[in-house]
């Protein structure tokens, strides 16, 4: 098994460890958080808060051979009443740029050039560690992109993260 992918399951059974636990509110609202996310589309992931119940993320990921930039609106509603978790969902859209560079006779060739626009969705649960500085988080990010020579792909991009919240 990959060891990022250990590490992550590690994470997941802390988070429910850690809220089965919980019998107090000792969680802290964040305002930044800055992390990974590892997924379909794997990255850089930056969220800050605009309201209350609101948020944007910000993500430069990569997926396969490709490298994208998504901008999401999020709304944050309480799940399972459990201080510092809470379900999000919204939507907003991508870039994408082929990055595919191939080695050929000790020579690098570019496969060509190509990009694409994209609308998506996104549905999570994020759970704020009270005692520490960190959120995970699940989601599914369903996406619709249209390339630059009019054809189309459709996916979910499931994803699991870890920011550090500040």
């Amino acid at each position: 098994m990959n060891p990022l992918k250990k590490a992550l399951g590690g994470l997941w059974i802390i988070l429910f460890l850690t809220c089965n636990a919980h019998s107090q509110s000792l969680s802290k609202e964040y305002r930044f958080a800055l992390g990974l996310r590892a997924g379909e589309t794997s990255g850089i992931t930056f969220k800050f808060k605009t309201k209350n119940y609101s948020n944007i993320e910000l993500i430069a990921g990569f997926w396969t051979d490709w490298f994208n930039f998504t901008a999401l609106y999020e709304k944050n509603v309480p799940a399972f009443n459990v201080e510092g978790m809470h379900w999000y969902y919204g939507g907003g859209g991508h870039v994408s740029i082929l990055t595919d560079v191939q080695r050929e006779n000790g020579r690098y060739y570019n496969r060509g050039e190509d990009f694409a626009l994209g609308i998506d969705g996104i549905v999570g649960l994020e759970y704020k560690i009270p005692p520490i500085p960190f959120a995970v988080s699940f989601d599914l990010k369903p996406l619709v992109e249209v390339y630059r020579d009019g054809g189309v792909y459709i996916g979910i991009d499931p994803g699991i993260g870890i920011k550090f919240t500040f």
